[in-house]
C-alpha cells in the first residue's frame, strides 16, 4: 500500500482541484481517506467496498464519538473518492451506525444587542460584521468576497460558490456602502503596488484560472478583504495575496461578544442568524428569507419561526392571559 498510498492521494487532489472544490474541502477529504486507508491496514481502496466503509464509519461514531457532521464529512469524502476517481459503483444503502445529529435551535441575538456588538467593533472587522448581518453571509461567504461582486449599480452583493456551490444575490446594506468603497479605495491601490512589485495575482477555481489566464491579475477578481500579507498558495506554488483569515474576524467578533457582556454563546455565524430572524420580524416572507439565505430547502429556514414562536401568528403564554 505504500507504494499507492501517495499516488492516490496525488491524485485525489488534482480532481478535487479540477472539480473547483475548495482548499479546506480538498485538506479534509485528502485526511479522510489517509484516515479511512490507515484504519483497514493500508489496503488500497479498489479492494474495499461496502464492508470496510461500514465498519470504518460506525469505528468514528462508537469509538471516536464524532459529531454527525464530523461523520457525514467522512463519508462524504468516501464517496468522492470511489465515485470521482476510482469510478467504482457504491450501494445505495451504507448501514453503517451514523452519529446522532442534535437538534438545537439557533442563537439569536436582539436588535439592540446585536447592535451593540458591532458597535463595540471597529474598522475592517465592523465592516465585516454588518455584511454578515446586514447580507445574511457565512463567515467563510464574507472573507471571500471579490471585488466584482459588490454590486452598487444594482444595490445587491453576490455569493458565488456558496454552500452546495451555489450562487446567489443578497440584499447590500446602504450603512456599508460608503465605508467599503473607502475599502475598495485602498485595496486597488494595494493591488496596483502588488502589481508594480511583480506580485497581483489570485487565486482562482482552476477552471476559470485556465480558460481566462490573466483574470486573476485583474482588479474585479482580486478579494475585498485581502490579507496584510503575500503568501504561498499552496495549490500553485505561487506567491498571491489571499483573503483574510477567518479566524481574525472570529476573534474580533467573540471579543465584541464579551466586552457587550453577552451571555449567549454568540459568534460570527449568529450574525446570519439575526439576518433571518430579524426579517421574519419585519414580516417578510420565509421563501424570500430562504432565497437570500441559500437554503436548499425552505425547512431548514423555518428553523427561525420556532426562534419566533411564530407558526403563522405569535404565541401567546396561556400565563399572560
Amino acid at each position: 500500500m505504500n507504494s499507492h498510498a501517495p499516488k492516490l492521494l496525488d491524485l485525489l487532489r488534482q480532481r478535487i482541484r479540477l472539480m473547483g472544490y475548495s482548499i479546506r474541502t480538498e485538506t479534509a477529504y485528502v485526511k479522510w481517506i489517509k484516515r479511512f486507508i490507515l484504519f483497514h491496514g493500508k489496503r488500497h481502496p479498489k479492494e474495499m467496498g461496502k464492508p470496510e466503509i461500514e465498519s470504518f464509519l460506525s469505528h468514528l461514531a462508537l469509538k471516536n464519538k464524532v459529531a454527525a457532521s464530523t461523520q457525514n464529512q467522512a463519508f462524504c469524502a468516501i464517496i468522492f473518492l470511489y465515485k470521482h476517481l476510482i469510478r467504482q459503483e457504491l450501494p445505495d444503502e451504507i448501514n453503517a451506525f451514523r452519529a446522532k445529529t442534535p437538534i438545537r435551535l439557533p442563537v439569536v441575538l436582539s436588535r439592540e444587542e446585536t447592535n451593540r456588538v458591532i458597535d463595540i467593533m471597529t474598522g475592517l472587522y465592523q465592516v465585516m460584521a454588518i455584511v454578515m448581518y446586514g447580507s445574511g453571509l457565512r463567515v467563510q461567504e464574507c472573507i471571500s468576497l471579490r471585488v466584482k461582486d459588490v454590486d452598487f449599480e444594482m444595490d445587491q452583493i453576490v455569493v458565488r460558490n456558496g454552500k452546495g456551490k451555489v450562487d446567489r444575490v443578497t440584499v447590500f446594506p446602504d450603512r456599508i456602502k460608503a465605508p467599503l468603497k473607502n475599502i475598495l479605495k485602498r485595496g486597488k491601490l494595494l493591488h496596483e503596488n502588488d502589481l508594480s512589485d511583480g506580485y497581483g495575482r489570485v487565486y482562482l477555481p482552476y477552471a476559470l484560472a485556465r480558460k481566462y489566464k490573466n483574470a486573476d491579475r485583474e482588479w474585479g477578481w482580486q478579494y475585498v478583504f485581502p490579507s496584510h500579507k503575500i503568501s504561498k498558495d499552496p495549490r500553485s506554488g505561487r506567491m498571491m495575496r489571499h483573503h483574510m483569515h477567518v479566524s481574525s474576524i472570529q476573534r474580533a467578533t467573540n471579543k465584541a461578544v464579551k466586552i457587550a457582556k453577552i451571555l449567549k454563546p454568540a459568534g460570527c455565524h449568529t450574525f446570519r442568524h439575526c439576518f433571518a430572524t430579524h426579517l421574519l420580524e419585519d414580516g417578510y416572507d420565509i421563501r424570500t428569507i430562504q432565497e437570500l439565505l441559500g437554503h436548499k430547502d425552505v425547512s431548514t429556514t423555518m428553523i427561525y419561526t420556532h426562534v419566533l414562536n411564530k407558526g403563522g401568528k405569535a404565541v401567546r403564554s396561556p400565563a399572560d392571559r
